[in-house]
């Protein structure tokens, strides 16, 4: 019985460790693949036995108590220990196997990575992927992450890059909407246009349209017709003559070998940021991220193919 309580109170620590650290128990639930009632339950069972409260709870969040903020600290050591005790084994192993939990943002992830996954199995029949898609920032470390796929230069110290891919976006549009409105010639040509916009989920700010002019880069926020909060929407809104619009160069080039869009304002064109992978230190020798990003390499190419698409048009 005792080992039984033992286990009981190590669930509600990692329940309230991971709870503390992202703010809720829905994202501590979907972080650790169980139910939000499960991380409450854990939680409570584990207040009771300690007889102190860990939260101020209210209905849209919850905040740590005096209590709750020193053995949060306590227990994020305790969890960093049993990591490296789980990484050790893993590298041990040197086979990869088991699940690899893997973010990336919806258009990256839906475009580029998912129909891969399975040459991805086909080669590791031993590795279960968790694929999250979403352009949330995401503590890769706090929600046991193993690779995270990104746009723009990692800000955390703890975390490996790798650069996949340039970011290349451009302006396009339908042939039908050229041949109706013309072409521009300028950025600041484009005031005389309909433009299809796009809005980011995660902060609701507008895209600034970033223009490569000599060395420097113009940023235009133009005045939209349209403004949509999803990639394939904005292309989607382009093919049917709605306007011009930003898109990077994956999510395009399918249309462009259709003659579905065509490039406007090409010679701006810009590489913003990069498409990079990341992991934590932590994963360095486990021998499943070793595979997953090597593998990452393959869908990211010296030359990619939707740039080679791309450089082909006019």
């Amino acid at each position: 019985m005792a080992a039984q309580i033992g286990i009981d109170r190590l669930t509600g620590i990692i329940a309230f460790a991971r709870s503390a650290s992202l703010g809720s128990y829905t994202a501590a639930a979907r972080s650790l693949s169980v139910s939000p009632s499960a991380i409450s339950k854990s939680v409570q069972r584990l207040e009771e036995h300690l007889g102190i409260r860990l939260f101020s709870r209210t209905t849209r969040s919850l905040t740590l108590t005096a209590e709750g903020r020193d053995l949060h600290e306590r227990a994020l050591r305790l969890l960093r220990e049993a990591e490296e005790i789980e990484q050790a084994a893993v590298a041990a192993r040197a086979e990869p196997a088991g699940i690899i939990k893997v973010t990336a943002p919806l258009p990256i992830g839906a475009h580029l990575i998912a129909p891969a996954l399975p040459r991805f199995r086909e080669r590791f029949p031993k590795v279960a992927v968790d694929f999250r898609l979403g352009d949330r920032f995401t503590d890769l470390i706090e929600e046991g992450i193993d690779v995270a796929i990104r746009v723009g230069e990692p800000a955390d110290s703890r975390l490996i890059a790798k650069k996949l891919a340039p970011n290349r976006i451009c302006a396009f549009a339908s042939p039908d909407y050229i041949n109706r409105r013309g072409k521009p010639e300028r950025p600041e040509d484009l005031d005389q246009h309909d433009c299809v916009n796009f809005r980011y989920q995660s902060s609701g700010q507008t895209l600034r349209w970033p223009f490569k002019v000599g060395d420097r880069v113009l940023e235009i926020v133009p005045n939209a017709t349209i403004v949509v909060d999803n990639s394939d929407a904005v292309a989607a809104i382009l093919v049917a003559g709605g306007g011009i619009g930003m898109s990077p160069t994956y999510i395009a080039a399918p249309y462009l070998e259709r003659g579905e869009l065509v490039p406007v304002l090409k010679e701006y064109a810009i590489d913003r940021y990069n498409i990079t992978a990341l992991w934590p230190e932590s994963r360095r020798g486990n021998p499943t991220v070793k595979a997953f990003v090597a593998f990452l390499g393959e869908i990211f190419p010296p030359q990619t193919s939707w740039d080679r698409v791309f450089s082909a048009t006019t």
